[in-house]
C-alpha cells in the first residue's frame, strides 16, 4: 500500500530510520538535481547526477547506461534523480523514499527557460563535454530542451499510481511548492557528524 506524505510529515518516523535510498522525481525545470544534492548532504548520502550517466559526448546516449544506474542502486544508499524511461525501474525497485516535486507549470517553465539561457549563453560545459546548443535552436529542434518541457509538462501525473504498483512501495513525498520544499528539507535529520 503506498504511503503518502506531505512537506509537515516526519519520513524517519514512518520509515523506522534515515532514508537511505532516495529518488528525487519531477518534470524538466523542477529542481530535480538541485534538491537531490541538498538532500544528500543533509542525509550523508552520496549523489549520483543521472544525466552525467546517461549522456555521453555529442549527446549520444552512453552504451555503459543500464550498468551505471545498477552499480549505483546497488550502493547501500544513494540519491538520484529519477528519470529516464529505461532507468526508472531499476531505481524504483530499490528506493525507499520518493520525493515528488509537484511544482505549477509555471514555476517548472521559468526555471528551465532560466537555466537554459544561462548555460547557452556562459557557454557552460555540462556532462561529458556537452553545451547547450544556441538558443535559436528553440525554434527549429523540436526535441530542444525548452519545447520537449513543455510537451512532457504533465507527464507525471500518474507517478502515484507508478509508486502503489510496486510489490513493496517506497514512501512518497509529493511536494508542490518552493516553501513546501524548504519546510520538507528543514525537517530532514541533521547531517552526520564526521
Amino acid at each position: 500500500m503506498l504511503t503518502a506524505l506531505g512537506p509537515l510529515d516526519d519520513v524517519v518516523a514512518h520509515l523506522g530510520h534515515s532514508p537511505r535510498r532516495v529518488l528525487v522525481a519531477g518534470v524538466s525545470g523542477s529542481g530535480k538535481t538541485t534538491l537531490a544534492r541538498r538532500v544528500a548532504a543533509r542525509l550523508g548520502l552520496p549523489h549520483t547526477e543521472i544525466d552525467a550517466l546517461f549522456h555521453g559526448p555529442g549527446w549520444t546516449p552512453r552504451a555503459t547506461f543500464l550498468d551505471d544506474v545498477r552499480d549505483v542502486v546497488g550502493r547501500e544508499g544513494f540519491v538520484v534523480e529519477w528519470q529516464y524511461r529505461a532507468a526508472r525501474q531499476l531505481l524504483l525497485d530499490e528506493a525507499d523514499l520518493v520525493v515528488w516535486l509537484d511544482l505549477p507549470v509555471a514555476t517548472t517553465m521559468r526555471q528551465v527557460v532560466t537555466r537554459t539561457v544561462r548555460r547557452a549563453r556562459q557557454h557552460e560545459v555540462l556532462w561529458n563535454g556537452n553545451v547547450e546548443p544556441p538558443l535559436r535552436t528553440v525554434f527549429s529542434d523540436p526535441g530542444h530542451v525548452v519545447r520537449w518541457a513543455w510537451s512532457t509538462r504533465h507527464s507525471l501525473r500518474d507517478l502515484p499510481a507508478t509508486v502503489a504498483r510496486q510489490d513493496a512501495p517506497p514512501t512518497l513525498v509529493r511536494l508542490r511548492s518552493r516553501r513546501q520544499v524548504e519546510t520538507w528539507v528543514r525537517r530532514l535529520p541533521e547531517p552526520p557528524s564526521r
